[in-house]
């Protein structure tokens, strides 16, 4: 089963709005074994529109659009459907009905745009959005299914696995009886090009129908597994021993084996052992703390942090010694220690990471250029700092730095 995904909206074209959509979707079919075959992008304008759908309609068995079909003039989708499929508009109560008790439910006027949104092609189905204004259309033609989404990712978060997906399985079901699995696992301290050195024999023989992807992300790496086979049973007992030897040949990077993030898996080991955590951040500028806190249930573990640009800071919440903010400088590995343990001893925390370095632009010294983090771990077991050199603009140093300190925490962690 073919699907083209097609994501409408200058918005995404110019990059001030992500697409998160076509990600969604793809997740939320591939177990089903159906094929994303490819991803459109085009800008609001009717025949920019009219083409990416009869070109989507060609090649593959559905085909899911987001976007366009919001109140304002310049979505303009609604339109270029009726020109494909023919027929006219016609004003469906149920969409208006719904669409009046949502905009009062948030205690905002209804007005005669929102009304359009109530006006639906003559040859859809319509699937009322009960998580916004704008209804789904579906359409078929020729034995090939449309469904044309609004944009907003929560919407379609909430309608296309509720309402769209079963309609969709209902008709389509998984004809074609193939099979998808994946597996995967994170590693740290090695390079891409390293592991894939690593792993090219092993790769090499791989058995039909698997195939290993490599996900790099500023500092660690996950391997993901795809196998697709058609008796379930058998390629998922396939998917588990192929997993088992990657892990074992990767033993020495290797830092979890499941689909958690690396915040999760952070918080997920202190959680463990009964540990919490406290963060002194002077060049990430408290990033460690909010990929922390951005996970659910993380005060369980998360005892506070500080954020300390200044020296005035390091040396009065942290108690970092003057001497040696004089001897080694305020970016060294020695100022990084007693950060975490200053922190540590000031939020009552078990355990203490600190970062502090030069992100640039500006603010290199002689030995200490532009990307110099040092970065430091305070356990009950002692105190580790480790100095860095991260390439990149001052976002990218941020994050390579935010990433390598999560990773320094969780080895640490292990040691436990």
């Amino acid at each position: 089963m073919k699907v083209s995904i097609i994501v409408i909206g200058d918005e995404i074209l110019l990059g001030r709005v992500t697409d998160t959509n076509s990600g969604f979707l793809s997740r939320t079919i591939d177990p089903l074994g159906w094929q994303v075959t490819d991803v459109a992008t085009v800008a609001d304008r009717h025949d920019d529109i009219l083409d990416a759908i009869d070109r989507a309609m060609k090649r593959s068995d559905i085909v899911l659009t987001t976007g366009g079909l919001g109140p304002t003039r310049d979505d303009i989708t609604k339109q270029a459907l009726t020109d494909y499929f023919g027929g006219g508009l016609h004003l469906d109560e149920q969409v208006l009905d719904n669409a009046r008790r949502l905009m009062e439910s948030r205690g905002r006027a209804f007005n005669d745009l929102t009304a359009t949104q109530a006006m639906v092609p003559d040859n859809c189905e319509v699937i009322v959005n009960t998580a916004g204004t704008a209804p789904i259309m579906v359409f078929d033609k020729d034995g090939h299914t449309l469904v044309a989404m609004p944009g907003v990712p929560a919407e379609t978060e909430t309608m296309f696995p509720g309402k769209v997906l079963p309609r969709l399985m209902e008709r389509f079901g998984n004809s074609d009886r193939r099979y998808l699995s994946h597996r995967s696992l994170l590693v740290g301290g090695i390079a891409e090009s390293a592991i894939a050195e690593h792993l090219a024999s092993w790769e090499d023989s791989l058995q039909e129908g698997l195939h290993l992807a490599y996900l790099p992300n500023y500092g660690i790496v996950r391997l993901r597994i795809d196998g697709s086979g058609t008796d379930k049973a058998e390629l998922e007992k396939l998917m588990d021993k192929t997993h088992a030897d990657l892990a074992g040949l990767m033993d020495e990077w290797l830092l979890d084996t499941t689909e958690r993030t690396l915040p999760q898996i952070v918080l997920d080991t202190l959680v463990k052992k009964s540990l919490t955590i406290a963060t002194a951040e002077s060049c990430t500028g408290g990033n460690i703390a909010h990929s922390l806190t951005l996970v659910p249930g993380s005060s369980a573990a998360v005892a506070g942090g500080v954020v300390a640009y200044s020296n005035k800071v390091k040396q009065h919440v942290l108690d970092v010694k003057a001497e040696t903010l004089e001897r080694h400088g305020a970016v060294s590995t020695a100022v990084a220690g007693e950060m975490a343990e200053g922190v540590r001893r000031s939020c009552l925390a078990d355990v203490g990471v600190s970062t502090t370095g030069i992100a640039g632009p500006t603010g290199a010294t002689d030995g200490k250029p532009v990307g110099t983090v040092c970065i430091a771990v305070s356990t009950p077991s002692g105190t580790t700092s480790t100095r860095h050199h991260f390439p990149g603009n001052r976002s990218q140093v941020i994050e390579r730095a935010t990433t390598t300190a999560l990773v320094c925490l969780l080895k640490q962690l292990k040691q436990l």
